[in-house]
C-alpha cells in the first residue's frame, strides 16, 4: 500500500467536496479521513476493498459516496444492505450527523469481519446515528421499517428488491448506487416495482460512469 499522506489526502477530499458543492465542516473532513485511515489499516488483514492506494480510496470511496448523499435529503431511517466496508453508509452517517441530524443509518452485512470493522468505526468516530447488524437481509426483522434502503455494488436490482422489500416502509424507496446505467437490471425488476429515476452522477477525478437508481412500488 502507498503511504497514508494525511495532509495530501485531506486537500484532495476538500477539493472534491467543493467540486460536489458540498459544504463539509472541518470536523466532517477529519472524520472522513479518520475513516479512510481505519479502512487502510484494517484492509491489509480484512480485505475490505480491492483499492489499495489511499489517493484512489478518496476518489473511489469517499467522493463516490459523497456524490450521492444529497439524494438522501429528508430521509429519516436508512438501511445500507451489504454494507461491506461502510460505503455509502459510514460516509452518509458522517454527512448526516450535521446535515440531517435526525437521520438514522442501519448497516447490514453477512460477513462478520466486515461488521466488526463497521462496529469499530462507529466506536472510534463516535457515530451515534449508526447501528450495525450481522445477518442475511432476507431473514432479518427490523424493529422499524425503513423509508430508504440503499446499496452499493451489492446485487442485481431484482435480488436487491426481492431480498429486502419486507423492510421497506409504505411510501419508501430504494436508492441503488450503480456504475453504468443498469438498463437490463431495470427491465428485470419484479412486478409491483418501478424505476422512478435514473440519475447520472459526476464524481470528481473519477473517469467512470456512476448512476443512482430510484425504485418505488408501482403506484406509490
Amino acid at each position: 500500500m502507498k503511504a497514508f499522506d494525511r495532509p495530501a489526502l485531506t486537500v484532495l477530499l476538500i477539493q472534491g467536496a467543493r467540486d460536489l458543492s458540498l459544504n463539509l465542516s472541518e470536523a466532517q473532513i477529519t472524520k472522513l479521513i479518520d475513516y479512510l485511515a481505519l479502512m487502510a489499516k484494517w484492509n491489509s488483514v480484512y480485505n475490505l476493498t480491492a483499492v489499495r492506494d489511499p489517493v484512489q480510496m478518496v476518489t473511489q470511496h469517499l467522493l463516490d459516496s459523497l456524490a450521492a448523499v444529497s439524494a438522501f435529503t429528508g430521509a429519516k431511517n436508512v438501511l445500507d444492505v451489504g454494507a461491506g466496508g461502510g460505503l455509502p453508509g459510514i460516509v452518509l452517517a458522517i454527512w448526516a450527523a450535521e446535515a440531517q441530524p435526525d437521520m438514522r443509518i442501519s448497516m447490514i452485512d453477512t460477513v462478520h469481519k466486515k461488521t466488526a470493522f463497521l462496529t469499530q468505526v462507529k466506536a472510534e468516530l463516535n457515530l451515534s446515528n449508526v447501528s450495525v447488524h450481522t445477518a442475511r437481509v432476507e431473514q432479518w426483522q427490523a424493529p422499524q421499517k425503513f423509508d430508504v434502503i440503499t446499496s452499493r455494488a451489492f446485487a442485481d436490482l431484482s435480488d436487491f428488491v426481492n431480498w429486502s422489500e419486507h423492510l421497506l416502509a409504505d411510501g419508501g424507496q430504494y436508492i441503488a448506487l450503480k456504475g453504468v446505467a443498469p438498463d437490463g437490471e431495470v427491465a428485470g425488476l419484479p412486478s409491483g416495482w418501478q424505476v422512478s429515476e435514473v440519475r447520472a452522477l459526476q464524481v470528481p477525478t473519477l473517469q467512470a460512469e456512476r448512476h443512482l437508481v430510484f425504485i418505488k412500488r408501482t403506484g406509490s
